[in-house]
């Protein structure tokens, strides 16, 4: 019911690129948010997610997060996580779309689940160097040699508590942190102030799931006040955050 309401009010105060005024946001929107090209990428996302879908995996859970509303808390079939907990094609799609409009050489992820979003950082540059946490040890195991099929090799796969696995990260900076787990918002706060000495003036905070609970708003909220950022972009499923100094501090609500 929150979701429901929540998208409602989303769609009463979003735009299209028409009600930016911001040359950069305009430029994201209008070349990235927006790009109609189909990718060659796209056919191998579609395939992957096929995969997943029409898996008969079933997977021993320890979840770490918020877990599922919808699933059961031990033992998930991967065809139901595949539906339900992974990426969506289009989220996928666009994660992909914004790896290379960016140019990203460096990303983090946070919550591996089945790989969706990590197949679709690896593909945006195949020398690019991706790090993904995983919580679960099993659906980490599963992910990697899922992805290993698929002959990526660009991907650095950790598993633990994201809190005692971000302080061990040995990169200086990111290009583009992606947050798709633990959808609670002490947490959610927590891992966006430890990793903001990682971000430099061009990175790109990607959150998942921004209205998943009132919580998960209100630590959405939190973030796009926070002195460090400039500029947020909300599209509903996903929120991206920018801190260009040069950018005066605007947050967007776009259509997608």
């Amino acid at each position: 019911m929150y979701q429901i309401k929540a998208y409602i009010k989303f769609l009463l105060r979003a735009t299209n690129q028409h009600g930016v005024h911001s040359p950069f946001v305009y430029h994201f929107v209008t070349k990235c948010l927006y790009d109609k090209t189909t990718h060659e990428a796209y056919a191998k996302l579609k395939r992957y997610k096929s995969e997943l879908s029409n898996s008969k995996t079933i997977l021993q859970i320890t979840d770490l997060g918020e877990g599922s509303k919808t699933l059961d808390a031990q033992q998930r079939a991967v065809s139901k996580m595949a539906k339900v907990s992974s990426s969506s094609i289009k989220d996928a799609k666009l994660l992909y779309r914004v790896s290379t409009y960016f140019t990203i050489k460096k990303g983090l992820e946070l919550g591996t689940s089945l790989g969706m979003g990590t197949y679709a950082l690896a593909l945006a540059d195949r020398n690019a160097k991706i790090t993904t946490i995983e919580g679960c040890s099993n659906t980490a195991a599963f992910s990697k040699s899922k992805l290993k099929q698929h002959h990526i090799e660009n991907i650095k796969f950790l598993v633990g508590d994201f809190s005692k696995s971000i302080p061990e990260l040995k990169e200086d900076r990111y290009d583009l942190v992606f947050f798709d787990g633990h959808h609670n918002k002490e947490a959610t706060i927590t891992y966006f102030e430890t990793l903001l000495p990682k971000a430099h003036n061009d990175s790109v905070f990607v959150f998942d799931d921004i209205y998943w609970s009132k919580e998960m708003t209100e630590a959405w909220t939190y973030i796009k006040n926070h002195h460090s950022v400039t500029v947020t972009v909300d599209t509903f499923h996903l929120g991206f955050v920018f801190f260009r100094r040069e950018q005066a501090k605007e947050h967007f609500k776009i259509r997608m």
